[in-house]
């Protein structure tokens, strides 16, 4: 495994030279704001639907610990990738590639955001939510960006699991404790991510075959991707129904989350017969839409009485 001691390669921007001081902005953007929203939307629904109570600050702090931690991981994973960031058109304007920030400010600062999301939500909360959010950062870091990435197609799929750990951590914040139920929601957000992320990487296959990250897109090509994206959706349905089965979710939540597997698995049809892939920009998106209503659709559960 490839370890994490300060590189030098590539360290300071294309060119090699810090061009000018990091503005409060740079530092936002080392969050991954856009991908740190999902994550916190998808904590606070199991922190919601979760039985039992918890006190509305802490549920608060629960889930600003998963914010920092998810915006952590992601600095951390910045700092790690800025080589291949530097090569890629999507990403050659972050801080780091872009030469406007030092990787060892931005290392330094995911590092300390990460331990201090753990002790806040181990001290304020319990050790179990501290414990899973610090095993969602290990996974992300270590076996994700540090092992998985740049040696195998099947990154995302395993390394998908620590996208997945937010509604256990926001679960655990309630209950202490992993049940069913919360596994079911990890389960959910795991079979999602593949079909998800690849319909990114069809679109984005140039960049990541320049920079030399095995994609699946990339390794086994546009068609095999595809398959393997309808093969996700059509078990995503299955999985998103488990809280009915597990009678945790209303006949309500179930015809939601029916309808959103259905178009998600039309979308996936529709892009094994796009040539041009044309509709895996559509699909992404929906992809997103398709978390959200189905998170959304529990926490209404929850909100009306009707599970």
């Amino acid at each position: 495994m490839a370890d994490l001691s300060l590189r030098t390669d590539a360290a300071h921007g294309v060119d090699g030279a810090v061009h000018e001081a990091a503005s409060v902005g740079d530092f936002v953007q080392l969050l991954k704001p856009r991908v740190m929203s999902l994550v916190v939307f998808s904590g606070f629904a199991g922190l919601y639907v979760a039985p039992g109570h918890i006190h509305p600050f802490l549920a608060a702090v629960a889930v600003l610990c998963i914010a920092v931690a998810a915006g952590a991981s992601g600095a951390i994973n910045m700092w790690y990738d800025r080589d291949i960031d530097a090569i890629m058109r999507r990403t050659r304007n972050r801080p780091l590639p872009a030469g406007r920030m030092d990787p060892a400010e931005a290392l330094g600062f995911g590092v300390v955001l990460s331990l201090l999301s753990v002790l806040v939500m181990a001290l304020a909360v319990n050790y179990v939510a501290a414990t899973l959010l610090a095993l969602a950062i290990g996974f992300y870091v270590f076996v994700y960006t540090v092992w998985l990435k740049r040696r195998t197609p099947q990154n995302i799929v395993i390394g998908g699991a620590a996208g997945a750990f937010p509604p256990m951590i926001g679960w655990a914040a309630t209950t202490g404790e992993v049940s069913l139920v919360s596994l079911a929601l990890f389960a959910l957000i795991f079979m999602w991510t593949p079909p998800h992320f690849w319909a990114l990487a069809l679109v984005k296959n140039g960049d990541y075959r320049n920079a030399g990250v095995p994609m699946l897109p990339v390794v086994a090509g546009d068609t095999a991707t595809k398959r393997q994206m309808l093969v996700y959706t059509v078990l995503l349905l299955p999985v998103a129904l488990v809280p009915c089965a597990l009678g945790f979710a209303s006949l309500a939540y179930a015809a939601v989350a029916t309808a959103m597997s259905l178009v998600f698995i039309g979308f996936s049809l529709r892009l094994l017969g796009d040539a041009e892939n044309r509709t895996a920009m559509k699909m992404f998106g929906f992809s997103l839409l398709y978390l959200f209503v189905l998170f959304a659709a529990l926490i209404a559960d929850r909100a009306l009485g009707l599970a």
